[in-house]
């Protein structure tokens, strides 16, 4: 399968069924949406404070260390058993604290996502909910956007874009609509907008290639979830 930036700007249009002219219709887009869900990330699992304290001692290992401070102490080794004792104690705060930071960072990427775009519905520009759109439509993108989907871009006006929350790139890069080699890493791929980015300077036009956990930003949302739940282990 060809990744969307190695697409030409009419193979994306092919692939994605887009309209760079009149962007979907309304009744195409509800279909789609109807099809595919909201463009919106997954909710963390929470967990109450009692129950994410309870699994962090929840394991094989944790089991082992305290029978062996409970039998050290038996056997009158009350420092030794502290010291055990400690270990689990100093082990389980820092999972309940990482579980914590996990669930707060998954909260500040799903809020990175959820924003108004401008799409082009029917030939008309349309203020939409981010959550709304769908592969093929068609978006705008101004200076101060946040970007609301992955996009791969057809036209660009000297496009900047903050892509800091996905790269860690501090300057903002510069976006044109040119053809990518498929091996171009996320960081360099200048003809795709990512959904959490943050447009600084310029406009341009994209068609959405990707939406939720399928864009970029999904996929590291993903990750950060995977992260917390390793540390309920």
């Amino acid at each position: 399968m060809t990744v969307a930036h190695a697409r030409s700007v009419d193979d994306s249009r092919k692939a994605t069924g887009a309209d760079l002219d009149r962007g979907l219709s309304v009744q195409e887009a509800r279909a789609r949406l109807d099809h595919s869900g909201p463009n919106e990330l997954p909710p963390p699992r929470r967990r109450g404070a009692l129950v994410r304290v309870a699994g962090q001692v929840h394991h094989p290992l944790i089991y082992v260390l305290l029978g062996s401070a409970l039998a050290t102490g038996l056997l009158g080794g009350i420092v030794d058993a502290s010291v055990i004792l400690g270990v689990v104690v100093v082990n389980a705060l820092i999972g309940f604290l990482q579980e914590g930071r996990a669930e707060r960072a998954l909260d500040a990427l799903a809020a990175a996502t959820r924003t108004k775009a401008t799409a082009i519905r029917d030939g008309v520009a349309t203020e939409v909910a981010s959550t709304n759109l769908v592969i093929g439509d068609l978006v705008l993108l101004d200076e101060g956007d946040r970007v609301p989907a992955d996009l791969r871009l057809v036209y660009t006006r000297e496009l900047r874009i903050d892509e800091s929350a996905l790269t860690g790139e501090s300057r903002p890069a510069a976006k044109d609509p040119l053809d990518l080699p498929a091996a171009t890493e996320p960081a360099d791929r200048t003809n795709m907008a990512h959904a959490g980015t943050l447009v600084t300077s310029g406009g341009g036009r994209g068609v959405v290639v990707a939406t939720a956990a399928d864009t970029e930003i999904g996929r590291v949302h993903h990750l950060v979830a995977v992260t917390g739940r390793w540390t309920r282990r």
